[in-house]
């Protein structure tokens, strides 16, 4: 039990974003407070590409980066596609094209202007009928009280760009533009990006520029409490999805994406207001773009293309970074580890924990997938009320998942040979990722490691010792796999909330050594209540009117 008080304070810790910071801090810090004093200036009203709203938002900004010493020019970038155009018809009813794009563009002259630039990035533009203060006011206004704070603390070594571009929710349309044909693109040499999908949480850096070994580690260096996972990177580059960071991933920059997803009801929303933004999520996204800024524009040079490395943050106190080659010296460890296990105390219990975990995994991801089913709406999904369903569909998927756990775990004694034996179609599982995706394959070749190396030698320091650092063991294993079933859960729960089940079946294997069992009658009406629960729970989203929070224009995603 206190492995699992243990992960889950943990979780909640690793999940959580820091308290927003007033006004009165040292005035080269970030302050939430003093950027969400551009967020209800620019947010007060939806501010779509061509309307007049956005055109007196650019008005403000171009004061606002004038203000702090940047020299700005606006480009125009050209008319809307065809695609674009079909989308902006959508949302207005109006056949007419909008207005030609305006991108906004501001300089921060450093002491050697000979020397490659950073650039900030954010679009200026929302989506028809939502202020927009998160997606992506949030990040108009980081960049802001980033550059302020570069420019109070003195002149960098080399220029500070800013891109406010136009058009990117008509389709990356200010973005495309720019990094075809403006002459300033020659100019740059690292981009941070800031996004959002959503209303809070923590921002994660979740996307790079190819080859990042070097671009990660200045970005270990330099950011105190990152949220960031080569497994996110891994999957942003095979999905379909796109922000304006992409038309410059082909390029030669070094690259970096940030966004936060929690709060997912208030994206694209009209209820997406000022006062309803996570004041912790923007000073997030404001401490990490600021001192990744820092550190790029102090570099000597920027980081080069280098093999892609495996990264993962420890609950937000620090970066773990490692070339994808040692995956199969971590895999080879929790072998030895697992062996020797074996060895001492015999492997009566294999099959049965082998067997164990695979129904495990499979029935959680059967049941994940049931109940899924079971709370959508008749009819074709709203996309946006299923992120509105997001924190009810977290707690359905707990409840499942226990209940499967119950089910198949929670009368048995494992023994040392059984929690051995459940390991193997997780190697397995390891030995696969391993090959096929190196960067992606951490979450589950680290805890077989650590589990497997801490089984090894538990035994031999008692009791006491063995077992409390076997629960210590499971409780950063548990806390770590419930973090991950989190961000799964925000980012694909609406539509593929199966994909939860393996890292909540790691956090049982880690919890396994220290495992209480309890009477099989028991185990199984525990297992009949939580089912119970969430029918019910799922019958309640099924049956729910749709959320106030969908987006004014679509009944589907565009």
């Amino acid at each position: 039990m206190a492995a699992v008080l243990g992960g889950i304070a943990l979780a909640i810790f690793a999940t959580t974003p820091p308290s927003p910071k007033g006004g009165k801090i040292v005035p080269t810090a970030f302050s939430a407070t003093r950027a969400m004093v551009d967020v209800r200036q620019i947010a007060g009203a939806p501010h779509p590409t061509g309307s007049a709203e956005d055109a007196k938002v650019r008005a403000y900004l171009v004061a606002r980066l004038q203000a702090l010493g940047m020299d700005v020019t606006t480009s125009s970038a050209g008319v809307v596609d065809a695609r674009g155009t079909a989308k902006y018809t959508r949302w207005t009813g109006r056949k007419e094209p909008p207005k030609p794009l305006i991108n906004l563009i501001g300089v921060l002259p450093g002491r050697d202007r000979s020397q490659p630039a950073v650039m900030l990035m954010a679009h200026h533009d929302t989506v028809w009928g939502s202020p927009g203060a998160a997606d992506d006011t949030a990040g108009v206004a980081a960049t802001l009280e980033v550059v302020r704070a570069i420019h109070t603390a003195g002149q960098p070594r080399r220029d500070l760009v800013v891109l406010f571009t136009d058009g990117e929710e008509l389709g990356l349309q200010g973005a495309r533009a720019f990094f075809a044909d403006n002459p300033l693109r020659l100019k740059i040499g690292a981009i941070l990006n800031m996004e959002a999908r959503g209303g809070g949480g923590r921002t994660a850096m979740f996307q790079t520029s190819p080859a990042n070994g070097a671009a990660m580690a200045l970005f270990a260096r330099n950011v105190s409490r990152p949220s960031a996972g080569s497994l996110a990177v891994f999957l942003y580059r095979i999905l379909p999805n796109d922000t304006d960071l992409t038309p410059t991933l082909k390029g030669p920059y070094t690259s970096y994406n940030f966004a936060f997803i929690g709060r997912s009801a208030l994206y694209h929303s009209p209820r997406a207001t000022p006062d309803r933004l996570d004041q912790g999520a923007l000073q997030d996204m404001g401490d990490q773009v600021l001192g990744l800024t820092q550190g790029l524009l102090a570099a000597g040079s920027l980081p080069a293309r280098a093999p892609d490395v495996v990264f993962f943050d420890l609950f937000g106190l620090g970066l773990a970074i490692y070339p994808a080659w040692v995956g199969w010296i971590v895999l080879g460890l929790a072998g030895i580890g697992l062996a020797l296990v074996v060895r001492r105390n015999g492997s009566a219990g294999l099959r049965a924990g082998a067997a164990r975990m695979t129904g495990l995994i499979a029935l959680a991801a059967v049941l994940l997938y049931a109940f899924n089913w079971l709370s959508l709406k008749a009819g074709p999904p709203n996309y946006y009320d299923r992120l509105a369903a997001i924190p009810r569909l977290e707690v359905l998927a707990l409840l499942v998942t226990s209940a499967a756990v119950a089910l198949v775990m929670a009368s048995w004694r494992p023994g040392r040979a059984g929690v051995v034996g459940a390991a193997l179609p997780l190697m397995l599982l390891g030995i696969v990722a391993q090959a096929l995706a190196p960067t992606a394959a951490y979450g589950v070749v680290v805890p077989l490691a650590l589990v497997g190396l801490t089984l090894a030698i538990a035994d031999r320091l008692g009791v006491v010792f063995g077992f409390g650092l076997l629960a210590v063991i499971g409780a950063v294993v548990t806390g770590y796999m419930l973090a991950l079933a989190h961000q799964i859960m925000q980012g694909v729960g609406a539509t593929l909330p199966m994909v939860a089940a393996l890292p909540l079946a790691i956090a049982i294997f880690a919890l396994l050594p220290s495992w209480p069992p309890m009477p099989r009658r028991t185990a199984r009406l525990t297992a009949g209540l939580l089912l119970t629960a969430a029918t019910g729970l799922a019958l309640s989203i099924h049956f729910a009117s749709l959320a106030d929070t969908v987006a004014a224009y679509a009944d589907t995603k565009h």
